[in-house]
């Protein structure tokens, strides 16, 4: 057996982030906690079991992940991306259907959502392409390989059909090719239309008012006339035509939900039930919460399957302000030392692959506390390390496994 020395040990202790390993250990013990308060109440506490489980495989992955050789994740990104990208193919010809959506693969006895890894795959194999030097990301075909590598597995998730998770592979794209050094402006300019039509399906006076606003920016900045103008026309023909045609190219369901966030009131026994019952959760719970196993929300079962997308509101409601406090800070403490840690690197693919992560992660954590609290409309994405669901305990976990390593060697030279 061998035994390390007192050097050893303290050289040891200095490789790892504990900041980071406590901040997760706090999540994982709430969900943990909430899963099996709202199973309990269901009487099926199988899914905790399960959840357990997967922590447990999880904390392997990740001690696994800590030990790997540092060059493993950019030598083997785009391999890891292909895998993932064949994965996704294979769900959509062979996948088990669960609420609706063809998004898991059956692997022996157990089912896994191939959704999940891609987003740390894809995060990687843009870090690698985005981080050649020879791939300059202000020419536009580098720009246009950079956006198809997410575009690709953010289609096929979509195909499924998982809007919500499609979603999520959009929240790194731009933090990333910024950072690589494209020029935000344009990147403005090609979200112009795209907020324009999502105005112009909720408020044709706001969507007015945008383009206004727009026109006035633009002229201020007085940059690149000719792109500049074509932004201001296309956004101006996407706002109208999605006044227009949205409630007609929507499904029923996409345009119920924001009906809905618009006007919970409007269909509060349907597609607005989650989303009032989760307000009323947490408003609830007060300062300290009704304690652990005493909500009502959650006992007497008022949101289905609270344990998956709606698990905030059940710390809300049992552990008040002050638990969902606790998971608030745990989540800004690991926004914290992923920017810290992309601060201190020098080596580009670790920069970018950071910058991945904690844009990836603010977005979940974002979407689905803004959706609970009424903030942002209903859509299926799971909160990170509390939500029930092993692909994406795994998913996280790895991530933070390769964050871990980063800062093992973050002050190794071969590294930079």
């Amino acid at each position: 057996m061998i035994e390390l020395n007192y050097e050893q040990r303290e050289g040891f202790w200095k490789t790892v982030d504990w900041s980071v390993l406590l901040a997760i250990a706090a999540l994982i013990c709430f969900g943990l906690l909430a899963i099996y308060s709202a199973s309990n109440g269901v009487g099926n506490l199988s899914i905790f079991y399960k959840q357990a489980t997967w922590v447990v495989i999880s904390l392997f992955a990740i001690v696994v992940v800590f030990f790997l050789p540092l060059r493993t994740f950019q030598d083997f990104a785009y391999l890891a991306y292909g895998l993932s990208i064949i994965a996704l193919i294979a769900v959509l010809i062979f996948a088990r259907k669960i609420a609706g959506n063809a998004a898991w693969l059956q692997v022996g006895g157990a089912s896994f959502q191939p959704s999940e890894l891609a987003k740390i795959t894809t995060i990687l194999a843009l870090a690698r392409f985005l981080s050649n030097k020879d791939n300059d990301i202000r020419q536009l075909k580098n720009f246009a390989i950079a956006i198809a590598i997410v575009l690709v597995p953010c289609v096929l998730v979509l195909l499924q059909p998982d809007a919500g998770t499609a979603l999520t592979y959009l929240t790194f794209i731009v933090p990333m090719i910024v950072v690589a050094g494209f020029d935000f402006y344009y990147i403005l300019l090609l979200g112009v239309p795209l907020v324009c039509a999502l105005l112009g399906f909720i408020s044709l006076i706001g969507f007015i008012v945008l383009e206004l606003c727009v026109i006035a920016f633009m002229l201020i900045m007085r940059r690149d006339f000719t792109w500049s103008l074509t932004s201001i026309l296309v956004g101006a023909g996407a706002g109208i035509a999605s006044n227009i045609y949205a409630a007609k190219l929507l499904k029923p369901h996409q345009l119920k939900r924001i009906q809905t966030f618009l006007d919970p009131m409007s269909d509060p026994q349907g597609a607005g039930y989650n989303a009032l019952q989760a307000k009323i959760a947490i408003g609830s719970g007060g300062l300290w919460g009704k304690g652990f196993l005493q909500g009502t929300q959650t006992q007497l079962r008022f949101i289905p399957a609270q344990w998956t997308d709606f698990i905030f509101c059940v710390i809300g409601e049992e552990f008040g302000f002050f638990g969902t406090s606790i998971v608030v800070s745990a989540y800004l403490l690991l926004v914290f030392r992923l920017i810290r840690l992309a601060e201190k690197i020098k080596n580009r693919f670790a920069i970018l692959v950071l910058t991945g992560f904690v844009s990836l992660l603010l977005g979940h954590v974002i979407v689905n506390i803004g959706m609970t609290i009424g903030l942002m409309p209903v859509i299926g994405i799971p909160l990170p390390f509390l939500s029930y669901g092993g692909s994406s305990m795994l998913a996280n976990m790895i991530a933070f496994g390769i964050v871990l390593n980063f800062y093992k060697h973050r002050r190794d030279v071969s590294f930079s």
